[in-house]
């Protein structure tokens, strides 16, 4: 893990204890397609590893993160913001832009 991965960490483990974060309608959407809930989300990003940034996103940096819910891999998409997290997305990762969890094909 990357200097700047780690230290993003840092900062999402922060931001989610502190409940400094707004799920967007699209990933409650998702959320609720996968019979996610708010504290399955709050778990998969704890105990989850960022395998892709995106400093360039606007309007804020985000990161890619792979987490577990209900024994299944997830990836959720997070913009990092200045004072608050902002959780874009999230989604069972498929085979066929995967090799595996982490890697793309």
């Amino acid at each position: 893990m990357t200097h700047n991965m780690e230290k993003n960490m840092k900062s999402i483990e922060k931001r989610i204890r502190a409940y400094e974060y707004l799920i967007t309608k699209h990933a409650r959407l998702r959320m609720a397609e996968n019979d996610v809930y708010t504290s399955d989300l709050e778990k998969a990003i704890l105990g989850g590893d960022i395998i892709e940034e995106y400093p360039d996103d606007s309007p804020c940096p985000s990161v890619l993160m792979l987490g577990v819910v209900n024994n299944s891999p997830v990836h959720i998409v997070i913009g990092v913001c200045v004072d608050h997290l902002r959780i874009i997305t999230i989604y069972n990762p498929s085979e066929e832009k995967w090799i595996n969890s982490r890697k793309r094909r």
